[in-house]
């Protein structure tokens, strides 16, 4: 029994790290997210899409948090850079600025269909 329910964590654990991933990288991509709907009156407010990276990020943290706490190894969804940034904690301009590894065009791409 204490074999499935670890199974179990684990795979629990590793949806909320991939959800608490794509919710911290659309918070930084400035796209829609949960956060958005909760305070839609906020979005005129430039300092709002710092306080919903913020948000993000703190959920991010937490989820990491309860996983080392449980044994659960967080690391192989994450490169080592991304790992190396949740460690530090703090949500520095290196993190928005290095958060997707070198050579990912993903920001590159987003940047240019904006200018379109």
């Amino acid at each position: 029994m204490a074999d499935l329910a670890k199974v179990n964590l684990n795979e629990f654990f590793g949806e909320k790290l991939a959800s608490a991933k794509i919710y911290f990288e659309r918070a930084l991509d400035c796209k829609h997210t949960e956060f958005d709907d909760l305070y839609p009156y906020m979005n005129e407010q430039p300092q709002f899409f710092w306080y919903k990276r913020y948000v993000a990020w703190a959920e991010l943290l937490t989820v990491v948090k309860l996983a080392d706490q449980l044994g659960i190894d967080w690391t192989p969804q994450f490169s080592e850079a991304q790992a190396e940034f949740i460690r530090g904690k703090v949500l520095q301009g290196k993190v928005l600025d290095h958060w997707y590894p070198e050579g990912d065009n993903k920001q590159e791409e987003e940047l240019s269909e904006m200018k379109e």
